[in-house]
């Protein structure tokens, strides 16, 4: 993430940074952001003083209305559950009113169509916030548009290049090489990342087996060595004679 906002360099009509990524703090730093500072970013809510209250009351009636109006089914669950969602990253171009989700993702890429099976099921997390907070800036005559860019990669390393390239170029990436870097550095960051995560795998499979496997006893070694006689032994009557 931080890696396209240093390396974001379109300027909008005012000659200033186009896209502004507010959730790439530095290279060690990321804080992901939920709807409320979404939304108040966008002007689109008011973040009240704490304790007022109504900060999760006004934004549910919002959802609410939302999914009333596009007869979407939801419960009190769904509704914990769209305001706690939040993307990887953000991108906003305040001139042009443009949002976007950012989503990067590993898959397995053992199938042929891998990339786009993941990218759908990312795109369906998230439709319903992009509904939203369209519907939202509608009503309330605000300009925004939302939408949402993926960023995936295989954990073998492979990515669709040209689209991980022009995706990047979409977001102020402008400069070929700055963005062929990128390209690199994700790959290169992908692969150890997947080695370790093999490696956790194994050990815990191993460490698996080695609980499922019952532990010899005493009793067990003594009837490996023949000591202790699996059947027991018949009883004999002894008989004696007396002159």
């Amino acid at each position: 993430m931080f890696s396209i906002r240093k390396s974001s360099n379109e300027l909008n009509d005012a000659s200033e940074p186009r896209w502004h990524f507010r959730s790439a703090l530095s290279p060690e730093a990321h804080a992901e952001q939920g709807l409320y500072k979404i939304l108040e970013y966008m002007g689109l809510h008011e973040i009240l003083p704490p304790g007022a209250g109504k900060n999760r009351a006004k934004l549910r009636k919002d959802i609410e209305e939302y999914h009333t109006a596009y007869a979407i089914e939801f419960d009190d669950t769904d509704i914990v559950t769209f305001i706690a969602r939040r993307p990887d990253g953000l991108a906003f171009d305040k001139k042009k009113k443009s949002f976007v989700f950012l989503e990067y993702t590993r898959a397995m890429d053992t199938i042929e169509d891998w990339a786009e099976k993941k990218e759908q099921g990312k795109n369906d997390r998230y439709s319903s916030h992009l509904g939203f907070i369209n519907h939202l800036s509608h009503r309330e005559n605000s300009g925004w548009k939302a939408s949402q860019t993926n960023f995936t990669t295989g954990v073998r390393g492979s990515l669709h290049t040209n689209q991980f390239l022009t995706r990047l170029e979409s977001l102020g990436v402008k400069n070929t090489n700055m963005r062929e870097s990128i390209r690199k550095r994700t790959v290169q960051k992908t692969l150890p990342m997947s080695d370790m995560i093999l490696k956790f795998f194994f050990i815990a499979l191993n460490s698996q087996d080695r609980l499922d496997t019952p532990k010899p006893t005493h009793r067990n070694r003594q009837q490996e060595h023949g000591k202790i006689q699996s059947t027991p032994p018949t009883n004999k009557v002894v008989t004696r004679s007396y002159s």
